[in-house]
């Protein structure tokens, strides 16, 4: 089966948009983003097509496209639009598929259902995206035992950001998970600039080998 690997994040902004597009472009893969909340500006798969240096064909439409920029459950009431979680089922490619979360885990999707629920029906491994900031042992830690109380695969904690030694070896030790590596800020992203980082910074292979 063609490896599937979804990737979320402590919290929204922490710059798992950009993650996402380096791993689907370090794969040569394909991305989706279930769920897009807020268009006015660039959104998620723009960003990606942008960054991953994948055809556009590779970026596949979203399963749900809705206008303001806040939680899908009250942007989906806004738009007066049903969100219908069971709709949303990873699709089929034959390179691997990055697929990307909005927010955190808790994010709810409707009034009843939240991106954690979903991800535990799908069963696809998942990569976690960290600050590098305060607060980050927290946020890592509660996210990681979210995942494991529901089964959930989990490949490992991508950092982003400036190097926080202990914070991220804290993390490794009590979240009892893999260090896939730290993708620092860029002062010029591009597509070549961050296929550059993520060759240097981040461990490709070791994701691939656990999704496989």
């Amino acid at each position: 089966m063609t490896p599937r690997i979804i990737v979320t994040g402590t919290d929204t902004g922490i710059g798992k948009t950009v993650f996402s597009a380096g791993l689907a472009g370090a794969l040569d893969g394909y991305y989706w983003k279930p769920v897009q909340s807020g268009l006015d500006e660039e959104t998620d798969s723009d960003t990606v097509r942008r960054l991953s240096g994948l055809a556009a064909g590779r970026i596949l439409p979203e399963g749900y496209r809705l206008a303001t920029p806040v939680s899908p459950h009250l942007s989906a009431e806004i738009d007066s639009v049903s969100i219908d979680p069971d709709r949303l089922e990873p699709p089929a490619t034959p390179k691997p598929l990055v697929i990307e979360g909005t927010g955190g885990l808790m994010v709810p999707l409707t009034r009843e259902v939240t991106f954690l629920d979903v991800f535990a029906r799908w069963r696809a491994p998942l990569v976690l995206c960290a600050r590098t900031t305060l607060g980050t042992i927290n946020h890592t830690l509660l996210s990681t035992a979210a995942l494991r109380a529901r089964d959930i695969p989990l490949l490992g904690v991508a950092f982003i950001g400036d190097e926080n030694t202990d914070s991220e070896q804290t993390i490794v030790a009590m979240g009892r998970t893999r260090h896939l590596g730290r993708l620092p800020h860029l002062t010029l992203l591009d597509a070549g600039t961050l296929r550059a980082a993520f060759a240097a910074y981040v461990d490709v292979a070791r994701i691939l080998e656990g999704a496989a």
